[in-house]
């Protein structure tokens, strides 16, 4: 895989951008036009700091601008390939548009979300959830909504007393998202970059509502991205593009 040829054809046609201090660039994970409008949005915004909601604070804690210059060793570093997540390529060309970034990890560890099975959302965040209000019940209203959209994302094959946790693993992962960008702002100065899926984007219930509690001075901007034919992403987003779509197998298909 050449690596650097990726990045070379991606970084181009930088979409200005107001200053802003944080902006959240959602995306469909698994979608190559949605990570080549990211590192369009980096290139333009030339963040301080980038979060990804792929990476923990240990994984993003190796990154370096050295590093950064080596992508087979940037991926082997951050044990891309074990991680389920889409193939490096896709996301590389996002660590190059600006390798000197600093680079912080919004992802929940594995053995932190296998605790939600039997602890509070609010005890396995630690100390300070109250703080970004984990430690309150969601409106009903939400927690409806939140609900059906967990089981309809697991092809409605979920036991229905799984689904609270499920939602609280959202939660959980909003607010590590909004925690690691308090951090990146306070060691950087920002502007902050945060990578992440378009669920933990949103502006009505994701991770900026949760930063807007915790750092309530701070300007967000949020971006949405869509598929062509498929349509927007549910959500409030300062703006929504659209890309190709991409062709998928049936995630329903094991469950038929």
């Amino acid at each position: 895989m050449n690596y650097a040829l990726i990045a070379a054809a991606m970084l181009v046609c930088p979409v200005p951008l107001s200053a802003q201090d944080v902006i959240f660039l959602g995306e469909t994970h698994d979608n190559p036009g949605h990570h080549k409008r990211q590192t369009e949005r980096v290139i333009a915004a030339k963040p301080r700091a980038l979060v990804f909601e792929m990476l923990t604070s240990d994984q993003a804690s190796l990154v370096t601008p050295d590093l950064v210059g080596n992508a087979d060793q940037l991926e082997q570093a951050l044990g891309w390939e074990s991680s389920g997540w889409p193939d490096f390529s896709m996301y590389y060309p996002i660590f190059a548009a600006e390798p000197d970034a600093q680079v912080f990890g919004g992802a929940v560890p594995r053995e932190d979300a296998r605790r939600l099975m039997s602890e509070p959302v609010q005890d396995v965040f630690g100390g300070d959830a109250a703080q970004f209000g984990l430690d309150q019940p969601l409106p009903d209203t939400q927690q409806t909504k939140r609900e059906a959209m967990q089981m309809a994302a697991h092809c409605d094959a979920l036991p229905e007393n799984m689904l609270p946790m499920m939602v609280n693993m959202q939660r959980l992962r909003d607010a590590a998202l909004a925690r690691a960008v308090v951090q990146a702002f306070e060691e950087t100065g920002g502007p902050v970059a945060v990578i992440t899926g378009n669920g933990h984007a949103r502006k009505d219930w994701g991770a900026p509502v949760i930063l807007d509690r915790v750092a309530p001075n701070l300007d967000i901007y949020s971006l949405g991205q869509g598929e062509e034919g498929v349509g927007p992403p549910d959500g409030v987003f300062d703006e929504i593009t659209f890309s190709p779509s991409v062709k998928r197998d049936d995630p329903c298909a094991a469950f038929k």
